[in-house]
Protein backbone atom coordinates (compact mmCIF):
# COMPACT_ATOMS: atom_id res chain seq x y z
CA UNK A 1 0.00 0.00 0.00
CA UNK A 2 1.59 3.69 -0.89
CA UNK A 3 1.51 5.83 1.67
CA UNK A 4 0.94 9.55 1.17
CA UNK A 5 2.36 12.15 3.48
CA UNK A 6 0.18 14.95 5.19
CA UNK A 7 1.07 17.80 7.08
CA UNK A 8 -0.52 20.70 9.25
CA UNK A 9 0.01 23.86 7.89
CA UNK A 10 -0.22 26.51 10.80
CA UNK A 11 -0.50 30.37 10.02
CA UNK A 12 -1.92 33.72 11.51
CA UNK A 13 -4.89 33.42 9.30
CA UNK A 14 -5.88 30.20 9.29
CA UNK A 15 -4.85 26.61 9.85
CA UNK A 16 -5.03 24.15 7.63
CA UNK A 17 -4.49 20.08 6.54
CA UNK A 18 -2.17 19.55 3.58
CA UNK A 19 -3.11 16.13 2.05
CA UNK A 20 -0.25 15.17 -0.55
CA UNK A 21 -1.10 13.69 -3.63
CA UNK A 22 0.12 13.65 -7.20
CA UNK A 23 0.42 16.93 -8.00
CA UNK A 24 -0.53 19.89 -5.46
CA UNK A 25 -1.36 18.86 -2.05
CA UNK A 26 -4.82 18.94 -1.29
CA UNK A 27 -5.50 21.72 1.72
CA UNK A 28 -9.00 21.77 4.23
CA UNK A 29 -8.97 24.83 5.79
CA UNK A 30 -9.38 23.71 9.91
CA UNK A 31 -10.24 27.05 11.02
CA UNK A 32 -12.89 27.67 8.70
CA UNK A 33 -16.67 25.96 8.82
CA UNK A 34 -16.42 25.07 4.97
CA UNK A 35 -18.53 21.55 4.28
CA UNK A 36 -17.87 22.45 0.25
CA UNK A 37 -13.79 22.30 0.73
CA UNK A 38 -13.92 18.73 2.78
CA UNK A 39 -16.23 17.38 -0.11
CA UNK A 40 -13.96 18.84 -3.03
CA UNK A 41 -10.99 16.98 -1.59
CA UNK A 42 -12.82 13.82 -0.88
CA UNK A 43 -14.06 13.84 -4.18
CA UNK A 44 -10.78 14.25 -5.73
CA UNK A 45 -9.36 11.24 -3.25
CA UNK A 46 -12.30 9.04 -4.48
CA UNK A 47 -10.65 9.70 -8.30
CA UNK A 48 -7.35 8.76 -6.89
CA UNK A 49 -8.47 5.52 -5.54
CA UNK A 50 -9.38 4.42 -9.03
CA UNK A 51 -5.77 3.95 -9.64
CA UNK A 52 -4.84 2.26 -6.70
CA UNK A 53 -4.90 2.23 -2.83
CA UNK A 54 -2.83 4.34 -0.21
CA UNK A 55 -3.34 6.02 2.88
CA UNK A 56 -2.48 8.92 4.66
CA UNK A 57 0.48 9.46 7.79
CA UNK A 58 0.77 12.56 9.33
CA UNK A 59 4.10 13.84 9.72
CA UNK A 60 4.31 16.64 12.77
CA UNK A 61 6.51 17.75 15.53
CA UNK A 62 4.03 20.06 17.21
CA UNK A 63 1.82 17.84 19.65
CA UNK A 64 -1.03 20.44 20.18
CA UNK A 65 -5.06 21.04 19.84
CA UNK A 66 -4.67 20.74 15.61
CA UNK A 67 -2.07 17.42 16.26
CA UNK A 68 -4.50 15.60 17.39
CA UNK A 69 -7.51 16.72 15.63
CA UNK A 70 -5.75 15.68 12.46
CA UNK A 71 -4.44 12.69 13.28
CA UNK A 72 -7.87 11.09 14.12
CA UNK A 73 -9.65 13.15 11.05
CA UNK A 74 -6.79 11.04 8.79
CA UNK A 75 -7.33 7.71 11.00
CA UNK A 76 -11.17 8.24 10.03
CA UNK A 77 -10.50 9.04 6.34
CA UNK A 78 -8.12 5.83 6.10
CA UNK A 79 -10.31 3.70 7.14
CA UNK A 80 -13.07 5.15 4.90
CA UNK A 81 -10.87 5.07 1.89
CA UNK A 82 -10.51 1.03 2.35
CA UNK A 83 -13.72 0.79 2.64
CA UNK A 84 -14.39 2.76 -0.84
CA UNK A 85 -11.88 1.23 -2.70
CA UNK A 86 -13.07 -2.53 -1.27
CA UNK A 87 -16.36 -1.30 -3.04
CA UNK A 88 -14.36 0.30 -6.08
CA UNK A 89 -12.93 -3.37 -6.89
CA UNK A 90 -16.34 -5.12 -6.21
CA UNK A 91 -17.86 -3.16 -8.56
CA UNK A 92 -14.35 -3.51 -10.80
CA UNK A 93 -13.80 0.24 -11.14
CA UNK A 94 -10.27 0.32 -10.21
CA UNK A 95 -8.44 1.41 -13.59
CA UNK A 96 -5.65 -1.27 -12.64
CA UNK A 97 -7.09 -3.88 -10.39
CA UNK A 98 -4.25 -5.13 -8.34
CA UNK A 99 -3.55 -8.52 -6.39
CA UNK A 100 -3.38 -6.17 -3.14
CA UNK A 101 -5.43 -7.43 -0.15
CA UNK A 102 -6.16 -4.19 2.04
CA UNK A 103 -4.94 -6.29 4.98
CA UNK A 104 -4.52 -10.04 5.19
CA UNK A 105 -7.27 -10.84 7.75
CA UNK A 106 -9.39 -7.64 6.94
CA UNK A 107 -12.56 -7.91 5.09
CA UNK A 108 -14.80 -5.04 3.90
CA UNK A 109 -16.96 -6.33 6.90
CA UNK A 110 -14.13 -5.74 9.62
CA UNK A 111 -12.97 -2.37 8.15
CA UNK A 112 -16.80 -1.58 8.61
CA UNK A 113 -17.09 -3.00 11.59
CA UNK A 114 -13.85 -0.89 12.86
CA UNK A 115 -15.70 2.31 11.47
CA UNK A 116 -18.74 1.80 13.80
CA UNK A 117 -16.82 1.15 17.00
CA UNK A 118 -14.57 4.41 16.42
CA UNK A 119 -17.70 6.26 15.64
CA UNK A 120 -19.67 5.39 18.84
Amino acid sequence: MEIKKATISRGEAETSLLLEIVDSPLKIVLTDDNPNNVKTVFNILLKELKNGIFEFVLEDDVQDLYYHLCTEYIVQLNLEMKAVYQELLDFSLVKAIENIEIEENETKENICEDAKDIES
